[in-house]
Order: C-alpha cells, then structure tokens, then sequence
C-alpha cells in the first residue's frame, strides 16, 4: 500500500489532503457543539436553581399567605417549570377554576387552589367541582393544590378520575423544584399511612 502511495501520491493526495480537513472540521464541529451543549445544559441548570430559590416560600409562609397571594404562588411556580399561557382567573364567578395554563407538552390544564388551614381537609366534593372546571374549560389535566391534606375518599376519587391532587407534602416538593408533572409519579401517596396520619395530628391538632 505504501508503494501504490507513493507511486499515485500526484494523483491521490488532493483527496487524502480533502477527507485529512474534513475530518479536522467534522471533529471541531462536533467538539463545539458538544461544548455548546454542556453550556447550554449548565446554564439551564442555574437558571432553574435560581428561580426555586427566587421563588422560594416556606410552607409557614403559604400559610399566611391570602386566597389570591396562593393562587399567584402557584402560577408562579408554573411558570417556573415552562408551562406556557399561564393566566390566574380565580375570584367571583371562577366556573371553579383558580389557574389555566399550557403544560410544557402542549397539553391544557386547569387548577384549583385551597390554602386552607393544615388541620383541615379536602373533601370530594370539592375535587368533584374540579372536574366541572375541566369540563368547562376543555382542559386536558386538572390538578387540584392545597395546603392540606385530601380526606381518604377525595384522595381515592382524584386518583380514580384522574386528578394530580397535591397535598401539603407534595406541595413542599415542587416548591423546592421538583417539576409539576413529576408529581404524576406519586399521586395519590404520601399522606395515607398511619405512621403519616400520627403525625400530621401531632403536628396540627387534628
């Protein structure tokens, strides 16, 4: 092969000179844009610690917090996690609904906000308003955010009908930036054994 090199070089060494930059070119371009990546997946990163903490509120603190200041909250923290379209609507004549927005999928939601005291809890039929809400306003996911804590059969019909219920537990969560869709993982636990339930009443009287 060196003989045949050397003997047609006049003739091959245009080609093995263009595939010798090609390469060179291809490698660096990949480099840079692996570089890019990392970059770009560093930078995100920061930017997403930065926002949990700016938007950072103990639960202590939401408890203080009025009706509308929670409902803000939670547009907020949807925002935080690339939902899109987020609007807050609760008030007078909601039709049931406190926030409407766009999933980072694409897919709509709607979402109803309870700030109620820890010792209280969330009956059906406020999940089953919800649904009402869902169906008004077309939505794809309902989620339901509260405070508080579900009562056993609200907590078994969000899950039945497919409602995110986020509890207090969960709540604390995404307030410390674990994403809202994440929380589809586990929907429906955290607050339903009794070790869990000790403590809940230890912590708020009830």
């Amino acid at each position: 092969m060196l003989v045949l090199l050397a003997v047609f070089w006049s003739a091959v060494w245009p080609y093995i000179t263009g595939a010798l930059v090609l390469g060179g070119a291809g490698t660096a371009a990949w480099w840079l844009w692996r570089t890019d990546r990392l970059v770009r997946g560093r930078d995100r990163l920061w930017r997403q610690e930065e926002a949990v903490k700016a938007g950072h509120r103990t639960l202590a603190e939401m408890d203080a917090m009025t009706g509308t200041d929670f409902e803000d909250l939670v547009a907020s923290l949807c925002r935080r996690d690339g939902c899109t379209q987020v609007r807050r609507v609760g008030g007078a004549n909601d039709n049931g609904a406190d926030v409407v927005g766009r999933l980072p999928d694409g897919r709509t939601m709607v979402i109803q906000c309870k700030r109620y005291a820890p010792s209280s809890s969330i009956a059906s039929r406020e999940l089953r308003d919800l649904l009402g809400a869902k169906v008004h306003f077309g939505a794809d996911l309902a989620v339901f955010v509260t405070t508080t804590r579900f009562s056993r059969p609200s907590e078994r019909f969000a899950v039945q009908h497919g409602i995110l219920a986020v509890h207090r537990d969960h709540l604390g969560l995404w307030n410390n930036g674990d994403s809202l869709l994440s929380l589809h993982e586990v929907n429906g636990r955290g607050q339903g054994d009794s070790w869990h339930r000790a403590r809940w009443k230890r912590a708020y009287g009830r």
